[in-house]
């Protein structure tokens, strides 16, 4: 086995390590190793995934009005989802010749330029207009990367929940609104890490408890306000002076919430059923190295946000087995390399995109129970064996070179220059954020927000405080976004109220959002950890005197001397403790 080595990336110019076992993947693949560290590896492959993006235009092939991803000046067809899943059209009538005087990558972007794309990736959901990246919902907008919901709305990677407003990474939640990362819980507002729990707000690592208002680190209880015990009248006489309807009111409530985080411990990462692995947010993993909001995971290493894989590596959304180098793709599949978009049951692809059921394929896009094509162009099994092993050292000996001098042979991602999403409607830019000028000077496609040229009617400073006080006549304003275009979070300036959402919090006496929605799903971020480890040590017993142990620890009155890896950065104002310090203090 080979010792690691100490790489310098091509791309952000830092060190990075290639382990003894990471080597050994590689050459299992049959790829070189990377030479993009592993955090631009991820912006490259969140960069080739759609989400936020929704323009109307006509669909290429029927010419009815639709909602899509891209919009009508894009140089590919884009097709519904009827027609794009129809026998009305045929990937392979697209086929190309191998040029052997072109990059490949200048190959694939011309097939890209003429293959049809598929309008919005909603599989089997009834009443989800303005939803992407879905499977079996109902009655739900503006939802992204969602499955098995509800009457869900304005929220992003909520799965098997119902009733949920404003929320992000919910599993089997009910009822809730304004949540991050909370699982089978119900009537949750303003809330994180939540587990097992009813009627709780403005609560933080809260785990089978009831009746709870601004409090934090609880474990089965009930009536706990402010982080004080109470008597149940006692608790729902004091929860009568609170009110969420006044705008003034529900600021203030934010601003102790941010206070209680921070005089809060932390536990150095969320996970459970864990063995020998490292990230945040990790559920029934085993052998896995910074993996992040995933579960059933074994010997995989930076993955992103997947249900299921085995000996993976760098894959981004989907469910995989032997997969490297994936921007959402798989279930039921294997042997996935170097591609976007493509499920289900798929496997032995290389460089491909949007394709599905399919096996055996290099370098094609929209093909669909196909096998043994290159570029679309139908081959034999033996002229595709004999042709695939060219290709790449054609990849090596004519590499093709970005608009910042960046290298790509064989076993290299796709360049973001050639994403057929506009950056700042990736996932790229939630995670990785650029200004327009940054983006536009990498080369990056970027679309200013489709704004429809609302004219404002409603100024912020002119709505009424309080919930009772707006009338039923704000559903047909055009309301202006608190940040008035004015911050790098997508804001598109105005909004409106739709009719569900103001029958929310009109029936929960919530005030009126001032935000946009992608303005809200910005805030729902910064109260994730980054996609990211930091090595840093326990800080029980330091020197921060914030919080206060209840118990004597292992350490007794010294420093806790453990050390591990975390998704909280240094300079992180939280109280971040090992494993053991924590379950000493919350249990």
């Amino acid at each position: 086995m080979r010792e690691k080595a100490t790489k310098i990336c091509q791309n952000c110019k830092q060190n990075f390590v290639v382990e003894p076992d990471d080597f050994a993947f590689y050459e299992k693949i049959k790829v070189p190793p990377p030479t993009w560290c592993p955090r631009c590896r991820l912006q490259r492959r969140l960069a080739w995934r759609a989400e936020r993006g929704f323009h109307h235009r006509k669909c290429d092939l029927c010419a009815k009005n639709i909602i899509a991803t891209f919009p009508k000046d894009m140089a590919f067809p884009v097709y519904c989802r009827e027609c794009w899943w129809s026998d009305k059209w045929d990937g392979k009538d697209y086929a190309q010749e191998y040029d052997w005087n072109q990059t490949f990558f200048q190959q694939f972007f011309e097939l890209q330029q003429r293959v049809p794309a598929i309008a919005l990736q909603v599989v089997n959901s009834i009443n989800c207009d303005f939803t992407n990246q879905i499977l079996d919902c109902k009655n739900c907008y503006l939802l992204i990367s969602a499955g098995w919901d509800e009457n869900c709305y304005f929220s992003y990677r909520v799965l098997n929940s119902k009733n949920i407003f404003d929320s992000s990474f919910l599993l089997q939640c009910e009822n809730s609104f304004q949540c991050v990362e909370c699982v089978g819980s119900s009537s949750i507002l303003f809330s994180q890490n939540v587990v097992d729990s009813l009627d709780v707000s403005f609560c933080y690592d809260v785990r089978g408890s009831q009746h709870c208002f601004m409090s934090s680190n609880l474990r089965q209880a009930s009536f706990i306000f402010r982080n004080q015990k109470l008597s149940k009248e006692e608790y729902q006489a004091v929860m009568k002076t609170i009110d969420l309807g006044s705008y003034k009111n529900l600021k203030q409530y934010k601003q102790e919430f941010s206070q209680l985080l921070v005089t809060s411990i932390h536990s150095y990462a969320n996970m459970k059923n864990i063995v020998n692995s490292t990230g945040q947010m990790l559920t029934n993993t085993k052998d896995c190295k910074s993996c992040f909001g995933s579960s059933a995971l074994e010997n995989c290493s930076y993955c992103l946000y997947i249900d299921g894989a085995k000996d993976s590596m760098d894959v981004t959304i989907g469910t995989v087995e032997l997969g490297y180098e994936i921007s959402t793709g798989g279930v039921k599949s294997a042997n996935i390399k170097l591609s976007a978009d493509v499920w289900p049951e798929v496997h032995d692809i290389t460089y491909c995109a949007s394709c599905r059921s399919s096996a055996n394929l290099f370098g094609c896009i929209g093909l669909r129970k196909d096998q043994y094509c290159i570029l679309n162009k139908q081959y034999t099994r033996e002229e595709y064996e004999k042709l695939v092993p060219r290709i790449t050292e054609h990849m090596n000996a004519l590499p093709y070179v970005d608009s910042e001098g960046r290298i790509y042979k064989f076993g290299e991602f796709f360049p973001i220059e050639l994403s057929p999403v506009s950056y700042n409607e990736s996932p790229g830019q939630d995670h990785f954020p650029l200004t327009k000028d940054q983006a536009i000077a990498q080369g990056y496609v970027w679309r200013d927000e489709n704004r429809r040229n609302l004219k404002i009617t409603k100024r912020t400073d002119d709505l009424p405080d309080h919930i009772k006080d707006i009338e039923e006549s704000i559903r047909q304003e055009v309301v202006e976004c608190e940040h008035k275009g004015q911050c790098n979070e997508r804001c598109t300036n105005a909004f409106r109220i739709i009719p569900v959402e103001l029958e929310f919090y009109k029936t929960t006496k919530m005030a009126l959002p001032r935000l946009c929605p992608n303005c809200r799903n910005s805030e729902r971020l910064l109260q994730q950890s980054p996609i990211n480890l930091w090595h840093q040590k326990c800080m029980c017993g330091s020197t921060k005197k914030v919080y206060k142990n209840k118990v004597t620890h292992f350490h007794g009155s010294n420093s806790c001397m453990n050390e591990f890896e975390t998704s909280y950065p240094p300079e992180s104002p939280l109280i971040i403790y090992c494993q053991d310090c924590y379950q000493s203090e919350v249990r």
